[in-house]
């Protein structure tokens, strides 16, 4: 059986990627790099909701089948960032009363990055 996901996200994710990077460097005072236009879109799952699908495989799959695991919650990278960014607002407010939106900064894309 193969299964193939969603972008995951929960606790203990490696701190490079999107999610946890953004929050460390909002907390930090840091640019929240957005590769391009942050229009990139991904499906987010969370780490919980993805074992349980991935029990569900192994206990009721068919051998040889392929299985997609996703949420349906797709959104644009500058979509998640700013989510984040309420979110930090409302929780941990920055001491200069700016929002956190404010440290968001565009980066160049890298080549043959994909927009879904």
């Amino acid at each position: 059986m193969t299964t193939h996901s969603s972008n995951i996200y929960g606790p203990y994710q490696y701190p490079e990627k999107l999610i946890p990077l953004m929050i460390l460097n909002a907390l930090d005072g840091a640019p929240l790099p957005i590769y391009g236009t942050g229009k990139n879109v991904r499906d987010w799952l969370f780490i919980d909701d993805h074992s349980r699908a991935l029990r569900l495989v192994a206990e009721q799959g068919t051998v040889g089948r392929i299985y997609p695991i996703g949420a349906g919650e797709e959104k644009a990278n500058l979509e998640v960032v700013e989510a984040i960014c309420t979110l930090l607002d409302r929780a941990r407010p920055r001491d200069d009363g700016w929002s956190y939106r404010e440290q968001i900064t565009f980066v160049e894309d890298r080549p043959g990055h994909d927009w879904r």
